[in-house]
């Protein structure tokens, strides 16, 4: 797979992300405190600087109310 593939799949990660956040009505600082995780961390996923470990996903995915699938497909 090119980087650019690779690139391109982490930005609808990202995206998947964000756009849940803000559907369930959460601040980057409220998905981050639920979360477990740093407010930054949150701003670096969603603006697609920063690509999430398991841990950080699986967090993230719990907060969200959704399987890790539905981000991933």
């Amino acid at each position: 797979m090119k980087k650019s593939d690779i690139k391109k799949k982490e930005t609808k990660v990202a995206e998947k992300i964000k756009d849940l956040r803000i559907r369930r009505g959460l601040s980057q600082s409220a998905l981050a405190d639920k979360a477990g995780i740093d407010r930054k961390t949150v701003n670096r996923i969603e603006n697609s600087h920063f690509s999430p470990n398991l841990s950080t996903l699986f967090r993230l995915c719990d907060t969200l109310s959704v399987a890790p699938s539905e981000l991933l497909k």
